[in-house]
């Protein structure tokens, strides 16, 4: 699968500019209706070592409402979690009705850094496919939105990336004994994220692969894929939802209504539609 991506792919600035301000504000708008129609969205954002999620993660956030979005990075079970299925300490985060949660690594590390670093036994990984796919399909039954990444770069830009690191004293710490160790062993790597986005790659929870080689198109296409799930998992759960995000004040303003900030935005635009319709 991934020796058919194209890593290069590329975006002027002006286009990633334009672009990426007009995907931020329709994300915001999004958010509201999300909220307002009781619609969970759940980002699960994987990816090669200093492929670039950090900064994803940066422009999805920039002008998101915080009170109704989450950001879960990965990190080690507790004693606690480790007496429960892995699966466990993933499940209690995930968010409510209307909310917003995104995942920088998740339960796909089972397959990928446990398996790859021999953290867990060979049957265990193996028996995780079917969970994962059975847990997202519960999701997905419910109604909720499981939106899937994979940052793809080759192992020469991560090389590249990870020597640059190494000489800018401000970037010194992304290099880590993970990314040294992915760095060392990248074809066992691409052979565990092979298998796992050919077998957990499902009609309800499907994989988007990012050519991550330039920065400003993996940044755009990861907006432009998340707006458009969202777009349309609102477009089926409220007619409302499949007229234009500008025409929605009433849908928008339902939980939009403690901010003032929305609410004269909302008014601009709406000034700004009936003045073209008037002059034309």
């Amino acid at each position: 699968m991934l020796e058919t991506v194209d890593l290069q792919k590329k975006l002027s600035k002006g286009v990633y500019r334009a672009r990426m301000e007009e995907l931020q504000n329709q994300l915001r708008e999004q958010q509201y209706a999300a909220n307002a129609a009781g619609q969970a969205i759940i980002i699960c954002l994987e990816g090669w070592e200093l492929s670039g999620r950090g900064e994803l993660i940066k422009k999805l956030t920039a002008k998101l409402d915080p009170r109704v979005f989450r950001i879960y990075p990965e990190s080690a079970p507790t004693p606690l979690e480790r007496r429960y299925h892995f699966l466990w300490r993933y499940q209690a985060r995930f968010p409510n009705y209307g909310q917003m949660a995104l995942f920088d690594g998740s339960w796909y590390s089972r397959v990928l850094v446990e398996r790859c670093e021999k953290k867990t036994r060979r049957k265990y990984w193996l028996a995780a496919y079917g969970q994962i796919n059975e847990c997202e399909r519960w999701l997905t039954d419910d109604g909720q939105l499981v939106l899937k990444f994979w940052v793809h770069i080759s192992e020469r830009e991560q090389r590249k990336r990870i020597k640059a690191a190494k000489r800018d004293r401000a970037l010194r710490w992304k290099v880590t004994e993970e990314a040294r160790h992915q760095q060392r062993h990248y074809q066992r790597w691409l052979d565990a994220v092979e298998e796992m986005l050919a077998k957990t790659e499902t009609p309800n929870a499907p994989w988007t692969v990012l050519e991550g080689t330039d920065t400003r198109w993996a940044r755009v296409r990861f907006l432009e894929t998340i707006t458009t799930a969202v777009e349309k998992a609102l477009a089926a759960r409220l007619p409302a939802h499949a007229v234009p995000l500008e025409t929605r004040s009433k849908v928008v303003g339902i939980r939009a209504r403690k901010s003032k900030t929305v609410q004269r935005s909302v008014r601009l635009r709406l000034a700004a539609r009936q003045r073209e319709a008037a002059r034309a």
